[in-house]
């Protein structure tokens, strides 16, 4: 009895620790410069956060609830700030910011939403916000 309890143990051990990257969320920072901040939370499921900035004074943050969800933010320059929360499944949002003091917002409540973005110059803001399934929204702005 003791035998096939200690390996019926291990076996659950093995099967728990090899499931657990198909189910794992990642989250990705990369910053150079100084007085940066990024945050977020994930619940759910195979989510990706990516965040990658340069320069001074950056803030991203990024939310998802759901499965499949890719969020990513690149950030060049000073002051901007980026906000992105997803819901739901297979949705893809991502921003680039160039330049001084831009803001974005990306939501997205559905599936298999995609928004994209990107933003040179000063004092550039942009919001997009897509509920339901299947929506594409792009943007490009270049701002003084």
């Amino acid at each position: 009895m003791t035998r096939k309890f200690i390996l019926s143990t291990v076996f659950v051990a093995i099967a728990g620790f090899s499931a657990v990257p198909a189910m794992a969320n990642d989250v990705f920072i990369n910053q150079w410069g100084w007085g940066h901040s990024a945050g977020g939370q994930q619940t759910g499921r195979a989510n990706q956060i990516g965040i990658h900035q340069d320069g001074r004074f950056n803030g991203s943050v990024a939310n998802q609830r759901g499965r499949n969800n890719v969020a990513a933010t690149g950030q060049t320059g000073r002051y901007h700030s980026s906000t992105i929360d997803q819901r739901g499944r297979n949705n893809a949002a991502g921003v680039g910011q160039f330049g001084r003091g831009h803001t974005s917002i990306l939501t997205q409540d559905g599936r298999g939403n995609v928004a994209a973005g990107v933003q040179v110059g000063r004092n550039c803001s942009a919001s997009v916000d897509q509920s339901g399934s299947g929506n594409v929204a792009a943007f490009v702005q270049t701002c003084n």
